[in-house]
């Protein structure tokens, strides 16, 4: 026996831990499940550009019809114009949001899909409490 084997025989094995031998095959399974840079990058971009977003009011008194621009740029969204926009888009397309013009504040959510989405929103427009629907497309 060398002075090798000799030294390291006396340390423990995988095989005297056998909850331990599935440690290298979880650290293989781990890695493939995370998603590689160029995806998350492809995908947090995929849907940037300028949307033109038409409200229709389902609930309470409020105009219906109206369309706000809003821009994507990454998994932010913004206004593109007229009043403040906040909010997020996932890389699966998942959208929520929070428009405010002067005293009317409102809240939506949905999702994107290619060059159209859809959702539901809520709020006080002009004072009264309205919800309805968007529809989205993107310029």
């Amino acid at each position: 026996m060398t002075r090798f084997h000799r030294v390291f025989s006396r340390f423990p094995t995988l095989s005297h831990f056998p909850a331990l031998r599935w440690l290298p095959v979880l650290a293989v399974v781990a890695a493939a499940s995370v998603p590689s840079t160029a995806d998350a990058a492809r995908a947090s971009g995929a849907y940037n550009g300028t949307w033109n977003v038409v409200f229709a009011t389902t609930r309470g008194n409020c105009s219906s019809g109206y369309s706000v621009p809003f821009q994507v740029a990454g998994t932010r969204v913004s206004s593109a114009g007229g009043g403040r926009v906040s909010g997020t888009v996932s890389p699966r397309g998942a959208v929520a949001v929070h428009v405010s013009v002067g005293a009317s504040k409102a809240s939506g959510g949905g999702r994107l899909a290619g060059s159209s989405g859809a959702g539901s929103w809520s709020g006080i427009i002009t004072g009264d409490q309205c919800s309805g629907t968007w529809q989205a497309t993107r310029n």
